[in-house]
């Protein structure tokens, strides 16, 4: 059963403004190690930014607090699976509440897409609660 749903479209041209203004504090502020390594060694690093951007506003709309309530930017990671389907690595507030919406005898899943075109960069995510094996 789907417990969260959430979606953003993020202009590239503006996290590449905030580098260019506020460079190390806002990547410190906003992403997680995993991100910035992986954003680092694009080209296009303004658009991996923001595609990572977009995918984390997504999530706090699924989690349904949006950036409130504890939920904070490095609290959601975006993260390649070993096969390279990308998911959100949630901790802090956000693995909180992610606990709080998932019910008794669930597990949740998080599915997220992410994209860019030009410079929108667009991001989904869902979150479900998936029977726990033998309940």
């Amino acid at each position: 059963m789907i417990i969260g749903i959430g979606s953003d479209i993020t202009d590239a041209r503006r996290v590449a403004e905030v580098l260019e203004r506020h460079g190390e504090r806002f990547l410190e502020r906003v992403f997680t190690p995993i991100e910035r390594a992986k954003s680092e060694r694009r080209v296009r690093r303004a658009e991996s930014y923001a595609k990572r951007f977009a995918a984390k506003e997504a999530c706090a709309k699924a989690l349904g607090t949006g950036l409130a309530q504890g939920v904070f930017w490095k609290d959601m990671g975006v993260v390649n699976q070993p096969s390279g389907r990308p998911t959100m690595e949630l901790t802090g507030g956000a693995l909180a509440r992610l606990e709080a919406i998932t019910p008794p005898g669930f597990d949740a899943r998080i599915d997220l897409t992410i994209t860019d075109d030009g410079p929108i960069a667009q991001a989904f995510v869902i979150i479900s609660a998936v029977a726990k094996d033998g309940a």
